[in-house]
């Protein structure tokens, strides 16, 4: 099976992945953000949430992930995170995200 948009979330505060965090993602289309149907999910046990996009919507494009972090840590200082990107081809990209209390970084993954 193909592979589409995937992520992971770990957590650097306490060296966990981030469970059950919800995730969506969007798709830049003739000048608006669309919301990917079926993509409003959570993170699993292990921090990860994999194809984000069905097949047939993903394509080389501008992209979004947008992680709901207040759910996750309400005391916090980001509330939330959106991570843009660009995808020149169709292969799979995995966007990891590296949290703490008050910062994040992010890489494109393998």
């Amino acid at each position: 099976m193909a592979k589409t948009l995937t992520t992971h979330i770990l957590d650097l505060s306490c060296g966990r992945p981030a469970a059950n965090v919800p995730v969506r993602v969007e798709n830049f289309i003739n000048g608006e953000w669309i919301l990917m149907p079926t993509t409003a999910t959570k993170t699993n046990d292990d921090g990860r949430a994999f194809d984000l996009v069905p097949i047939e919507k993903w394509q080389p494009g501008r992209w979004r992930l947008i992680f709901d972090i207040d759910s996750y840590m309400p005391d916090g200082f980001f509330p939330s995170v959106t991570i843009e990107f660009c995808t020149k081809d169709t292969a799979h990209y995995h966007v990891p995200l590296l949290l703490n209390k008050f910062g994040y970084s992010t890489y494109r993954g393998s």
